[in-house]
């Protein structure tokens, strides 16, 4: 099969388009042909050298959010056929014995991550325990499956099982033309949270109210905290949802009201921030929260409720697997609203 790895850290030009060898299921495993596969940040951090996962080896395939067709299965597994549209949960925590990628599940150590230590969607042809792999309702483009894996459940850990977000609370999310933060806000509204959204451009901005959020500012312009203040009638918002980290984390933290909460789940502008006051942290009770790997379980009700509300997906663009560089480079350069996909078939 074609795919996209890499031998070495360094910039695009470490990225090759080779032929490798075909992945070979085990008795619990299936083998998908890769139609739609979404880019992380992660995909080019780690082929910079910049942080990479425990576990992590090279060459290495990235490549998360993987959706396609099964064309093989193990000995033993009855639960997926082949023909079957499916999209596979990358995290590796929960997989049985009987499958070539068991052994990998500790959620605080070297956790396994179809993509990230293991080979992923970069390439024509995907190994996935049999147990990860979920139905693609037939009305649903493939290339919209494949927007859902890493940044979904990323979001749904950080702001229900971490976060604890309740209907009528208000919430911040920044970066809204990122995934995460895209998934973030329909979540947070179908939750029937007021979503409060910022991000580098007005014309993101206004592509996250098309989305759903009640209200939106260009945090390159304006005064975060004042805003969210405004909007809240000096309150402040319940909750922060952060992936920002280092540029936007003291606004955040003064946006927030009495026993608030910030929840991060992300470092991409940096992993190192300041807390501007330490007096306004402790007087006004809030918390700062890590949100730590999602569990086995969480994927399947969070992808019924993709399935079933059909939110509005953005895809911003679309590139041949051979182009992997370009895609990752558009990436980077944050003109991206929502997804960029790779399209290996």
């Amino acid at each position: 099969m074609k795919a996209v790895l890499y031998r070495q850290t360094g910039g695009p030009e470490v990225l090759e388009y080779v032929d490798v060898p075909d992945p070979e299921p085990g008795a619990g495993d299936v083998i998908v042909r890769v139609e739609a596969c979404a880019l992380n940040r992660l995909d080019a951090v780690q082929r910079n050298g910049w942080f990479q996962m425990p576990g992590f080896e090279f060459p290495h395939i990235a490549g998360m959010d993987v959706a396609g067709t099964v064309v093989a299965v193990g000995d033993a597994v009855t639960s997926v056929a082949v023909g079957q549209r499916v999209v596979v949960d990358p995290s590796l925590a929960g997989v049985a014995d009987d499958s070539r990628l068991a052994g990998m599940g500790d959620l605080y150590g070297e956790l396994g991550i179809i993509g990230a230590t293991v080979a992923g969607g970069y390439a024509e042809l995907c190994l996935a325990p049999a147990s990860h792999v979920y139905p693609v309702p037939d009305d649903m483009p493939i290339e919209h499956a494949a927007t859902f894996p890493t940044c979904y459940l990323t979001a749904a850990h950080a702001l229900f099982d971490v976060g604890g977000l309740q209907a009528g609370e208000t919430i911040l999310i920044h970066a809204a033309g990122a995934g995460v933060s895209v998934a973030a806000i329909h979540l947070a509204k179908h939750a029937g949270a007021t979503v409060l959204a910022t991000a580098g451009s007005d014309e993101k901005c206004e592509r996250a109210l098309a989305l759903g959020a009640d209200y939106v500012l260009n945090n390159r312009t304006g005064d975060v905290a004042g805003w969210a203040r405004g909007v809240t009638q000096g309150a402040g918002v319940r909750m922060v949802f952060d992936h920002v980290g280092t540029a936007l984390f003291g606004p955040s933290l003064f946006a927030i009201g009495v026993k608030g909460r910030l929840v991060n789940c992300g470092n991409s502008s940096g992993d190192s921030a300041e807390i501007p006051s330490l007096g306004y942290l402790f007087h006004s009770g809030i918390s700062i929260i890590g949100s730590d790997p999602y569990r086995p379980e969480e994927f399947g009700p969070v992808w019924q409720t993709f399935c079933d509300e059909r939110f509005p997906v953005a895809i911003d663009s679309e590139f041949a697997l051979a182009d992997a560089g370009a895609a990752q480079g558009k990436m980077l350069a944050n003109d991206v609203f929502g997804k960029i996909i790779l399209k290996p078939s």
